[in-house]
């Protein structure tokens, strides 16, 4: 059940015992209507990040994703799904968040409810990360590419990365030149978005290393409200 529906229900229920009351009964907080997930304990606003945060909508943007040779409008999103950022080269964080995408999606597989969440790896780095590169990425990283519910996400060229990763979510990343290395890297910053089936961010996970769990209990409270 997607959440506005969810709230037309919830108004009807209202008139006869209570908005309240019919929220309360099923644990959602009332205090952002848009989403399910109370707002989590922090010393900041929403709007005063530069990443989309709780209670905002995800940047109304259009991406394509080219194992699937289609591009996708993220707030079309019917679903529940985690967004996250990446480049294939990297060899510290985005392992680390591909992998906690791909413990999840096997997760969901197992438990029966693979088509009711979708993942959306978004690569900043589209001179390196082809359709080719990102296939090879995705048995390297034992991912299930091929699962209707995975989608690497890829921008056009480096301009539109920059766009749509760094100014539109807020993810910052800069390119180096390691002396050590025959290749360029980058630093950047980790972030992991839970988006509910309306566009709206439930979660934003700012961690390296993303707790497993707390993404799997937040999302089965948003996907079963």
């Amino acid at each position: 059940m997607q959440r506005r529906s969810f709230l037309r229900s919830a108004g009807a229920c209202g008139a006869v015992t209570g908005l309240a009351g019919c929220l309360g009964s099923v644990g959602i907080g009332d205090s952002n209507p848009d989403v399910v997930l109370e707002e989590p304990e922090r010393r900041f606003e929403s709007s005063d990040v530069p990443y989309p945060a709780w209670g905002e909508p995800v940047p109304d943007t259009t991406v394509p994703a080219p194992l699937d040779s289609r591009d996708v409008r993220l707030r079309d999103i019917e679903t529940p799904s985690l967004l996250t950022f990446f480049y294939s080269h990297c060899q510290t964080v985005c392992p680390v968040l591909i992998s906690t995408q791909r413990n999840i999606q096997a997760h969901a597989k197992n438990n029966g409810y693979g088509d009711a969440v979708s993942f959306f790896p978004m690569t900043f780095d589209p001179a390196r990360d082809t359709a080719q590169r990102l296939r090879t990425y995705a048995e390297e990283m034992n991912v299930d590419a091929d699962s209707e519910n995975w989608h690497f996400l890829r921008p056009a060229s480096k301009q539109r990365a920059k766009a749509v990763v760094q100014d539109q979510f807020g993810v910052a990343f800069q390119r180096t030149d390691p002396e050590d290395m025959d290749m360029y890297m980058f630093t950047h910053a980790a972030l992991t978005l839970l988006v509910n089936a309306d566009g709206f961010v439930e979660r934003a996970y700012r961690s390296k290393s993303p707790n497993e769990g707390t993404i799997l209990a937040d999302l089965q409270t948003v996907r079963t409200a």
